[in-house]
């Protein structure tokens, strides 16, 4: 590592050249060496015929989005590393099908193979690390470079090892009160700052305007549908104030603050069944609702006391990736149902030209954002304007479609529901008396609590596991049980205001941590492309400001009105599409249709026989679907309870398929052969 560091100090080295090809890198590299004095100008062509012969042999790309060319000629004195950074990345055939980057050209005199092995082991073990190769990828200068070597070796440490040392226990149990909630804030504390520090990046400002939107969207929809189904004792101005106020609270005091609160569903039919129970029973609805929230806050509060989290080291991958796929079916299916809608209700206002506007609005979004974001693996423009478009697609997608709707606006469009002026929507108070319940219901509450906590616990906890899935590369560490606990604490304070409950949302939040993410294009042999995260930039500047611009929303409410529908139906197809990427069972999924001989090279279809993958995928199919049709009938409360059977279900299936399949099916990661099999 040491003549890589030296070859930087001594600036040799070159930052993103414009060659698309191998053999324009070499000679582009070989006149840096020449111009730097090391190579005579006389020798250029026989140097560069030695490492284009190598080329044309065997391709020097090795994987990790690197190559090696190298070459040993006595026209050296000494060995020679000169560090290259593609501004796009080349396919050069790497075995592990991930798109070069980086060049490192190994020259050297005759002889010096064994100084050259021991250099490509350093090189090989540097670039295999994700943020090194983050780090290489954004560095400016030569400060940069050699700051990002010295983390490398903060991270892997004294001396260093080839020898992986196993993953800590996740999630372990301490026996003592509050012990999780202790050892979460103590393991975040020390990033507390650096969270601030790496929200001021242009990254963030996109994330921070998409997310404003996509939270926006499904704050105003669930808080209309509530102020119909709950008599308008709690509608859309107490969805914006509870989202805009918890999640400023949340973003200050949560452990993992890429988790996104917002209303969900199951909690929407929760409260919606309350608020009958309430009529039929000829009871307050607001101070019932209260005690149900006063309870529930402490029953979470015992449950993140006493390290109720730690539960969820038995849910898998296969529990994580059915719920994953609910949310991201419930977002498209409403997407869907909403544009179908418009066409079934045909009237005076709303015409035909009226439908057929609103799917191309809807269309022309999820479009226009889809190929936003995936254009920064084109060839067209400079690279800052390809990752500025692609960070800022969606909020592109949404502006676009917004113009073209005000410049049709002869066509009448279903604008954002929003209410004209700040104040509670049915024009109470805000602060609720829960003394105003009868005393049996101030005790008989406690039965819902329960069910109420669990469906908070399992919703906030999955979608925890789902942000934290080493697949993101986090890297400052997870804290479930202090999550847990400000949830119930935010549950507890929104209850006595009147205000809805509100929990982690997963789609938001895989799509928030998906806009905050460097990735790199990954080749298969069969020539297909995925995305693989390689860092994600965490912190708490964008959380904070999406919902302090939720909160300064409630000052501007009629301006919203100019934002279309139609164009958040395009948003919410947009994040249910994006948020199924790396939820293996759809890829799965997609196995069914495809002829055989042609499945990619997975991990899982080189281990696993065919027969036993799709079983596999019908079991996550069935669950999947038994979980929507309870979502929707007249059992929706139990809807955790059955979340929570998922469990079970996979240790009892888990008899019927041989160990080492279930290793490869149900993996709490990608295995890191998948990257690095090259090696």
């Amino acid at each position: 590592m040491e003549r890589l560091r030296k070859a930087l100090i001594d600036g040799s080295f070159l930052l993103d050249l414009d060659e698309r090809d191998m053999a324009s890198i070499l000679h582009r590299a070989v006149d840096f060496v020449i111009a730097r004095g090391v190579l005579p100008a006389e020798r250029r062509d026989e140097v560069e015929a030695r490492l284009l012969e190598r080329e044309q042999q065997v391709s020097t790309a090795i994987g990790n989005a690197m190559a090696v060319p190298h070459t040993y000629l006595n026209a050296f004195s000494e060995p020679v590393i000169v560090f290259v950074r593609l501004s796009n990345p080349i396919n050069l055939g790497a075995p592990d099908g991930v798109p070069t980057r980086f060049v490192f050209m190994l020259l050297g005199p005759t002889g010096a193979q064994v100084q050259h092995l021991d250099t490509l082991a350093n090189i090989a073990r540097l670039m295999a690390d994700d943020e090194f190769r983050y780090d290489a990828r954004v560095a400016r200068t030569q400060l940069d470079l050699l700051a990002a070597l010295d983390r490398f070796g903060a991270r892997i440490g004294p001396p260093p090892t080839a020898r992986k040392e196993p993953r800590p226990q996740p999630l372990p149990y301490t026996g003592r009160l509050f012990g999780g909630w202790i050892d979460d804030i103590r393991r975040r504390l020390p990033h507390y700052g650096g969270d601030f520090r790496d929200g001021l990046h242009t990254k963030c400002v996109a994330s921070t305007l998409f997310l404003f939107f996509a939270c926006l969207a499904p704050a105003v929809t669930f808080g209309g549908i509530m102020g119909q189904l709950t008599g308008n004792q709690i509608g859309v101005v107490e969805m914006l104030v509870a989202s805009a106020v918890c999640g400023i609270v949340y973003a200050l005091f949560s452990g993992q603050p890429l988790i996104i609160l917002g209303g969900t569903g199951p909690l929407l039919v929760f409260t919606a069944t309350l608020y009958r129970l309430c009529i039929d029973l000829q009871i307050p609805f607001l101070p019932t609702y209260a005690w149900v929230g006063l309870w529930t806050a402490l029953l979470l509060l015992v449950l993140a006391a006493t390290d109720a989290s730690c539960l969820m080291r038995y849910f898998t991958r296969f529990t994580d990736e059915i719920f994953a796929a609910l949310i991201s079916i419930i977002f498209i299916y409403e997407a869907i149902r909403a544009l179908v809608h418009i066409y079934a209700d045909l009237d005076v206002k709303q015409h035909h030209d009226t439908a057929l506007l609103s799917v191309l609005l809807a269309l022309g979004t999820f479009y226009v954002a889809m190929s936003l974001s995936r254009f920064r693996r084109s060839r067209y423009l400079r690279p800052w304007i390809r990752e500025f478009l692609a960070d800022f697609g969606p909020t592109i997608a949404l502006t676009a479609m917004t113009l073209v709707a005000v410049w049709l606006h002869e066509v009448y469009l279903d604008a954002l529901l929003a209410p004209e002026s700040f104040g509670t929507t049915s024009g109470r108070s805000w602060l609720i008396d829960p003394f105003d319940a009868p005393m049996w219901v101030r005790l008989s509450t406690v039965v819902p609590a329960v069910l109420l906590a669990v469906l908070v616990y399992l919703d906030q906890n999955i979608t925890a596991r789902l942000v934290n899935s080493p697949d993101h590369k986090l890297q400052k560490g997870e804290a479930y049980h202090l999550d847990l606990g400000i949830v119930g604490l935010l549950i507890g304070a929104s209850s006595l205001v009147g205000l809805p409950w509100l929990v982690a949302a997963t789609v938001r939040s895989l799509n928030h941590v998906r806009s905050l993410a460097t990735v790199e294009e990954v080749v298969s042999k069969s020539s297909e492309t995925r995305e693989r995260v390689i860092h994600v930039r965490e912190n708490r500047i964008t959380p904070l400001a999406i919902h302090m611009l939720i909160g300064l929303s409630l000052v501007f409410l009629p301006l919203l009105k100019v934002v279309p529908m139609a164009v958040l139906y395009g948003l919410f197809l947009y994040m249910g599409v994006v948020s199924m990427v790396g939820n293996q069972f759809f890829d799965r999924l997609k196995l069914w249709f495809i002829d055989s001989t042609l499945y990619p090279t997975t991990h899982y279809v080189r281990k696993v026989p065919q027969s036993t993958i799709h079983k596999f995928t019908l079991l996550q199919f069935v669950c999947l679907a038994v979980l929507w049709i309870v979502k929707a009938s007249v059992l929706g409360l139990l809807f955790p309870l059955f979340i929570a059977l998922l469990v079970p279900i996979r240790f009892i299936v888990g008899r019927f398929f041989a160990p080492e399949h279930l290793a490869a099916l149900d993996s709490e990661e990608e295995p890191e052969e998948e990257g690095t099999h090259w090696a």
